[in-house]
């Protein structure tokens, strides 16, 4: 949401009403309107209803209308066909393996695994696509709720990145499988919630009014894989030891690593604001 809210300040007139049309046709809007404080004014109400579609790809995982496709809990990639399908709303597949794409690395020299396709990478460069071009309308709200969301993923480190170990030949799962004391439990979870995770979209309206602006230069590279180097290239920061040491944990992160990581994931949503706002404003028809 608060990518989201970065990037709606950014967008032109004519793309706020392009995409306030297209996401009236996502069938949970109605839903979204219930979350919005009541009395709030109709800008203010735009703006809300942007950030809670771009959380859209995340509520239909809690949504039993909607199933869990393909191995390792639907984290995987189905072998049927299906996992490269971009049909629309008629699609009650969760997709869960479309908001990461885990580059993996070793600290001890065990042999690195392939990243599996379809990915966020590859579904980001594919509903741009769509956006450009002259398909339907609901196609495009489909996408465009899809492509809100994993603009945001791709710009956390670790839906990025996977830490493989000869416990873990796998990977860890971008850092699920690294265990913390305490709450969040996990350092996936710690790095989703690190400026906090109220579900409230005034409150995150609010902190996102403090970040600083994005470099321009920065925010005008819009090659998603650029994007997938920077969250890479943070691993550094993000499994420092310590505390997030070659071990299995559990962890308990230092105040130094709070900031470090605090300071860090501020910059890449302020970033990820921009770079999304710069697609929709040049690309969206």
């Amino acid at each position: 949401m608060m990518v989201a809210a970065v990037a709606y300040r950014l967008l032109k007139p004519a793309t706020r009403d392009r995409v306030d049309t297209l996401l009236r046709l996502n069938p949970d809007f109605d839903n979204w309107q219930n979350l919005i404080p009541q009395h709030s004014k109709a800008d203010d109400r735009r703006m809300m209803t942007f950030m809670i579609a771009a959380t859209w790809p995340d509520r239909i995982k809690d949504n039993n209308d909607y199933h869990s496709d393909g191995p390792s809990g639907g984290n995987r990639p189905p072998t049927d066909g299906t996992a490269n399908n971009n049909t629309g709303y008629s699609d009650f597949a969760r997709h869960k393996y479309w908001h990461f794409v885990d580059r993996p690395f070793s600290q001890d020299g065990t042999a690195l695994p392939e990243i599996p396709e379809p990915n966020a990478e590859t579904r980001i460069n594919d509903f741009r696509k769509v956006l450009a071009s002259e398909s339907s309308d609901e196609l495009k709200s489909y996408d465009l709720s899809w492509l809100l969301h994993l603009v945001g993923d791709v710009h956390q480190p670790l839906h990025c990145i996977t830490r493989i170990t000869q416990q873990k030949p796998s990977g860890d799962d971008g850092g699920n499988g690294v265990k913390l004391k305490g709450s969040p439990n996990n350092l996936h979870s710690f790095w989703d919630d690190i400026l906090g995770n109220s579900n409230s979209p005034k409150a995150v309206q609010k902190i996102s009014d403090a970040l600083k602006a994005a470099p321009a230069n920065a925010a005008g590279d819009l090659d998603v894989k650029d994007w997938i180097n920077e969250s890479f290239g943070a691993k550094s920061i993000v499994y420092a030891n310590p505390p997030i040491g070659k071990t299995s944990g559990p962890f308990t992160p230092s105040l130094t690593y709070k900031k470090k990581t605090g300071s860090l994931a501020t910059k890449r949503i302020a970033l990820a604001g921009a770079r999304l706002a710069n697609i929709l404003n040049q690309e969206l028809k």
